[in-house]
């Protein structure tokens, strides 16, 4: 088959590998029918998250059942699903108690309760590093789902792949971080970063009975992305002094919520960069920093992007001054995704409007040097295998 196959940072190329196979009772293969280019796939790329050895990308794919193992008895061939992106085995501590994104036992080889810098990570992810698996992507023309009787979700043929394609990772991702802020209603939320995990959290803002959503993101195109499909206020930190324009927003408080959809690799100044090689950090938090600031007191703060090492001067004491609570961690998409379904299936929330770009999997390099360079106003990339 064909496959979008990390080679060394820079590299991504379509090439030919070996096609899945069932490996144990529980597990499934999928045709591909459409797969998705994620923010997190660029840290592979630029080789902030370490990957040594070739690997076939993609955490965010969906197809047609072709083939099961003999343990699966929910799913038929020719079921059509979305997969959510962590790989749960159902049966652990962690699963059983809806926390998925730990699972004991998908990440054989690299688990464990500390959650070092290259050892003892959580559950693992499809196609992402040898840290979080090592399992293929789906940035294939096929895939192997393991533990394929417990994730995948059958959609109805009455939506398209476009419309539920999303809900294996960036919209459980945004609504996780409104989620875990427990909105009452009428809360104003400020989402920094207007990407695609930006854009979902506004969409998820709305539908749990925020007030008033505010986007923050220093491209122009991205900002206007997000008032065309989500009727957002937005924020340019380039115009403005974003925590000033928060405070005078919110009668001088600050906002309810604060969604740090942006991590560690935001645009940066020279001294950011040489501040982060000093202190041997990778990126930056700069946003992270800048959340808690704008954020009132006894607010919450949630971390959907991704941060990857220890930092120099973490400002402990404005956290615990103004007391700020603090929600972060990979989406627990297991917990969401039958109801994030149906609201897809009723019509009460559009997940295809911030896709930008459509492309064969045959392009697939040239789809990473778009959304890495924010070339053509690129927003989301869907590649057709």
């Amino acid at each position: 088959m064909k496959a979008a196959v990390f080679h060394k940072p820079g590299h991504i190329s379509y090439d030919t590998v070996e096609d899945p196979r069932i490996e144990d009772p529980r597990d499934v293969i999928l045709k591909v029918t459409s797969t998705a280019i994620c923010g997190s796939d660029l840290h592979i790329l630029s080789g902030a998250v370490p990957q040594k050895s070739d690997m076939i990308m993609g955490h965010e794919f969906m197809g047609v059942v072709v083939e099961k193992g003999t343990a699966v008895t929910n799913l038929n061939i020719g079921d059509r699903v979305v997969v959510p992106f962590p790989i749960a085995c159902g049966q652990c501590f962690f699963c059983q108690h809806g926390a998925s994104p730990a699972c004991e036992n998908s990440n054989y080889k690299h688990y464990g309760p500390d959650g070092g810098l290259m050892d003892e990570k959580g559950a693992a992810l499809f196609g992402y590093t040898d840290l979080y698996g090592g399992y293929s992507g789906g940035q294939a023309e096929y895939v192997r789902v393991p533990y394929g009787d417990i994730s995948p979700r059958v959609i109805p043929e009455t939506i398209s792949d476009e419309q539920a394609l999303f809900l294996t990772d960036i919209f459980p991702t945004g609504w996780s971080a409104i989620d875990w802020a427990q909105l009452k209603g009428g809360e104003v939320v400020a989402i920094f970063g207007s990407g695609p995990v930006g854009l979902m959290a506004q969409k998820a803002a709305w539908i749990n009975g925020a007030s008033r959503v505010i986007a923050i993101d220093p491209l122009e195109y991205r900002l206007k992305k997000a008032q065309q499909v989500n009727q957002v206020d937005i924020l340019n930190p380039n115009e403005v002094d974003v925590v000033e324009a928060i405070r005078d927003m919110t009668g001088g408080r600050g906002a309810d919520v604060c969604v740090d959809a942006v991590g560690f690799e935001p645009d940066r100044t020279f001294m950011d960069k040489v501040k982060a090689t000093v202190n041997f950090e990778k990126g930056s938090m700069k946003v992270l920093e800048t959340c808690f600031r704008a954020v009132r007191r006894m607010g919450t703060v949630s971390i959907m992007g991704v941060y990857g090492s220890p930092y120099d001067n973490f400002p402990m004491h404005r956290i615990f001054d103004k007391g700020i609570t603090i929600r972060q961690g990979q989406a627990p998409v297991l917990n969401y995704i039958d109801h994030l379904v149906s609201l897809v299936v009723e019509g009460r929330v559009t997940l295809d409007d911030i896709i930008t770009h459509t492309m064969p999997l045959s392009d697939v390099a040239k789809g990473y040097e778009l959304f890495d360079q924010k070339q053509d106003d690129c927003v989301k990339v869907v590649l057709k295998p």
